[in-house]
């Protein structure tokens, strides 16, 4: 008595890409991981907007994270010192110190990067 054996690494790839295939769900778990770090790790209100999902790129199965905040660039980039002028009135209007105050302009020193994504990357390894 015989036993063969054939193997197809086609199909083999294939089951493991399966949305419900081991491969799948491992990578769905560490790439949910990563984004619930990221939202932790994302400034103010900015976590609301992370959202991930798994695909079939063009390399196989991926794990993407996006965060569609439209502030997302300036966080993750930083901005240079620059000046704010009112677009819709004739002056901003702020408080310094509890009190409220008007100006035509302000100099705005500039933030410092904050790249949250890319720590929470490091973070979920």
């Amino acid at each position: 008595m015989s036993v063969e054996v054939r193997l197809d690494p086609g199909r083999i790839a294939r089951r493991l890409r399966l949305r419900n295939g081991v491969v799948a769900r491992r990578l769905a778990d560490r790439t949910q991981k990563v984004a619930r770090i990221a939202e932790r790790e994302a400034p103010g209100s900015m976590g609301q907007y992370v959202t991930w999902k798994v695909q079939d790129g063009p390399r196989g199965l991926q794990g993407v994270i996006v965060c569609d905040h439209p502030a997302i660039r300036f966080v993750l980039d930083g901005t240079r010192p620059h000046i704010i002028r009112p677009r819709r009135a004739k002056a901003l209007r702020f408080q310094v110190g509890g009190r409220v105050v008007f100006a035509a302009y302000v100099r705005h020193p500039g933030t410092r990067p904050n790249d949250f994504m890319g720590r929470a990357l490091r973070e979920g390894r």
